[in-house]
């Protein structure tokens, strides 16, 4: 179910919903192009990711990480996210949750076991949308 709501008029935040769903897109295009760098001029400088095994604290860490694993276990992959809620805690302020999944080379679509639940916080600094957290488990 694709939701959004706000603390206000909900026709307030259509510009900025668009534009942090452009920011998960713009993520999962340098994932599907194996670029670090462009992976990560979507986060802040301080973000967090949290995903299974590992805890990274920092954007030149989450760069570091990806770049390894675009290199290795990750090289020729997809990741594809499904939003399924966008909500604004205020104009700064947005919590994204996605159904999200990595497809290796040769798939159409992820395989069952590689779907995960995400949710993504994203702040509005200095009039760009950059993820400070990312945190991923997997689906049931």
């Amino acid at each position: 179910m694709d939701s959004t709501a706000s603390p206000s008029n909900g026709s307030a935040f259509v510009g900025d919903e668009r534009a942090v769903r452009a920011v998960v897109d713009a993520v999962s295009q340098a994932w599907g192009d194996n670029d670090a760098a462009a992976f990560v001029d979507h986060y802040a400088e301080d973000a967090t990711a949290i995903v299974p095994g590992l805890a990274l604290l920092d954007r030149a860490d989450i760069r570091t990480r990806m770049a390894e694993a675009f290199a290795a276990q990750l090289k020729g992959t997809r990741r594809i996210h499904q939003i399924r809620g966008v909500r604004f805690l205020d104009q700064a302020t947005a919590i994204v949750t996605s159904r999200s999944g990595t497809a290796f080379p040769g798939q159409s679509a992820p395989s069952d076991d590689r779907w995960s639940l995400a949710t993504w916080v994203l702040s509005r600094r200095t009039g760009r949308w950059l993820i400070e957290a990312y945190h991923d488990c997997p689906a049931a």
